[in-house]
């Protein structure tokens, strides 16, 4: 199953690019990064049998334990593709949040949009070795 990330701005070479980049070498999962500018820009295509989750402040505050199972159920349900949104400083449009498929939060704190994409990385590592018996959870 493929984890594709797409995030509004550019991350460049700064603290947070290093920490994505960290985690993204951890991955054993298939991995893709798509980096679209503040506005417009073209949102790739979803894979058939895709779902989409929403970095979002109106979104659910998971448990590691919480991300990992709903990655897992998609999997084996034969989901292709789970794409990740983050938005832009002014976040998700109502009609987006619609048609998620989940909206995750960090918090009820604001966060940059950059140190929410190294959040992100992290917990898509954490999830993958729950799901895979990994010791990293525990030791993390």
């Amino acid at each position: 199953m493929l984890l594709h990330v797409i995030a509004r701005g550019k991350i460049g070479r700064s603290p947070e690019a290093e920490l994505v980049a960290r985690y993204e070498k951890r991955l054993t999962w298939p991995f893709k990064l798509t980096e679209l500018p503040d506005s417009g820009g073209k949102m790739p295509e979803p894979q058939p049998q895709s779902r989409t989750v929403l970095l979002d402040e109106k979104g659910k505050d998971l448990s590691s334990e919480q991300f990992a199972e709903a990655l897992g159920r998609w999997r084996d349900e034969g989901v292709r593709e789970v794409r990740f949104l983050i938005g832009a400083a002014d976040g998700h449009s109502d009609a987006e949040r619609a048609e998620a498929d989940l909206l995750v939060a960090y918090g009820k704190a604001t966060w940059p949009h950059l140190l929410a994409r190294a959040m992100l990385m992290e917990q898509l590592y954490r999830a993958t070795a729950i799901l895979a018996g990994h010791p990293y959870h525990r030791a993390g």
